[in-house]
C-alpha cells in the first residue's frame, strides 16, 4: 500500500512543508505544477489516501474491472479500497487533485466519508462536467491552494469546507455511466486481484494474520461479483482464483518453515488456518507432505 508520504516523494520527490502533521495530512496541487501524470501505464496501486481530481485532459482510468475515459472536464473520486492505474495521453492537461487520509474527516462526516456514494467501491466515481461547471470546480481549488499556503489558524477547518463543497457539488450531478468502457477488462481485473494478493504477504510477526481466504473475499474487495472474477482469472491465467491464492499460500507457508523458528501451529495461525490440522492437510494436499517433514 502506498502511503501519503511516499505519494509526495514518488510523485515530488520532496514533502512539502505544508504536509499536515494533523490527522487526515490534506495536500492539493495543480496538475501542470506536479507534473502527476506519466506517458506509461502506473502499476495498480492501493493508496491509504482518498483523492479528488478534476482535469481538462483525456486520461485513462482503470479502476477495479473498469476503465474510465476522462476526455475532457471531469472530476473523479478515489477511494483507499480499490487499486487504481491511469494512462495519460500526449497534449497536456489542466485541471487540479487533492488527496486526504480518511482520519481528515473523523466525525465531520455522518457516518464517514466512505459510505457517501462517490466513494463506495463498485459505484460510479467519474462526474462528466460542462465547461462552466470546470470553472466553479476549479475555482474551489484554487480557493483550497491560497488557504494551505497561508498562515490562517484555522485553515484546515476551512479547506475541510471546500472539500466538502466539492463533495456536495459533485452529489448534485449524476455520475457519468458513459465514461465506462470495458476493453480487455479481464487482464485489468487479474492485474488487480494480483496485487491484492500479493499485498497481504510476507507475513513477518505473529501478530499479522492473513484474512483472504477465498475468491469471494476477493470479489468481495472489488465490488464484483465472485463468478465475474472466477471467468476473468480463468481467461487470463488459465487457472482458478482458488488455485492463486492456495499457490500463494503454499509459497508463504514453505517460506515460514524454512526461516522462521515458529511452530506450525503459529505458522497455521497467521496463515488465517482456525485448526493447525487443517492447515496439516492443505499443505499436504499442495505439496505432498506434512509442514513438519517439510521443515526436516
Amino acid at each position: 500500500m502506498q502511503s501519503i508520504e511516499e505519494f509526495h516523494k514518488e510523485k515530488a520527490k520532496w514533502l512539502p512543508k505544508n504536509l499536515s502533521q494533523e490527522l487526515g495530512q490534506f495536500n492539493v496541487f495543480k496538475l501542470e505544477e506536479r507534473g502527476s501524470c506519466s506517458p506509461n501505464p502506473v502499476h495498480y496501486q492501493r493508496r491509504d489516501f482518498y483523492k479528488i481530481a478534476v482535469s481538462s485532459g483525456t486520461y485513462v482510468y482503470h479502476y477495479a474491472d473498469k476503465s474510465i475515459k476522462a476526455d475532457g472536464p471531469t472530476l473523479m473520486f478515489f477511494n483507499p479500497q480499490v487499486p487504481y492505474t491511469y494512462e495519460a495521453f500526449p497534449g497536456g492537461s489542466l485541471g487540479y487533485f487533492c488527496i486526504f487520509r480518511d482520519e481528515f474527516f473523523t466525525e465531520h462526516i455522518r457516518n464517514g466519508i466512505h459510505t457517501l456514494p462517490m466513494f463506495i467501491p463498485g459505484n460510479n466515481p467519474s462526474y462528466k462536467l460542462t465547461e462552466a461547471q470546470f470553472t466553479i470546480v476549479s475555482g474551489i481549488f484554487d480557493k483550497m491552494l491560497n488557504e494551505i499556503n497561508s498562515d490562517y489558524k484555522y485553515k484546515y477547518d476551512l479547506i475541510r469546507n471546500y472539500v466538502t463543497e466539492l463533495i456536495h457539488f459533485a452529489l448534485k450531478v449524476q455520475p457519468t455511466e458513459t465514461l465506462y468502457e470495458q476493453t480487455d477488462a479481464n487482464s485489468r481485473i487479474t492485474a488487480v486481484f494480483t496485487e491484492l494478493l500479493e499485498r497481504q504477504f510476507p507475513i513477518e510477526s505473529l501478530s499479522q494474520r492473513y484474512t483472504m481466504r477465498s475468491a469471494k473475499d476477493f470479489a468481495s474487495q472489488l465490488s464484483v461479483h465472485v463468478n465475474h472474477l472466477n471467468r476473468a482469472i480463468r481467461a487470463t491465467t488459465g487457472k482458478t482464483t482458488t488455485e492463486h491464492i492456495s499457490e500463494r499460500l503454499t509459497s508463504e507457508a514453505k517460506a515460514l518453515l524454512k526461516h522462521t523458528s515458529w511452530n506450525v501451529s503459529e505458522i497455521s495461525y497467521v496463515l488465517g488456518f482456525d485448526d493447525p490440522t487443517h492447515f496439516n492437510h492443505f499443505f499436504k494436499k499442495q505439496t505432498a507432505t506434512t509442514p513438519t517433514q517439510y521443515r526436516r
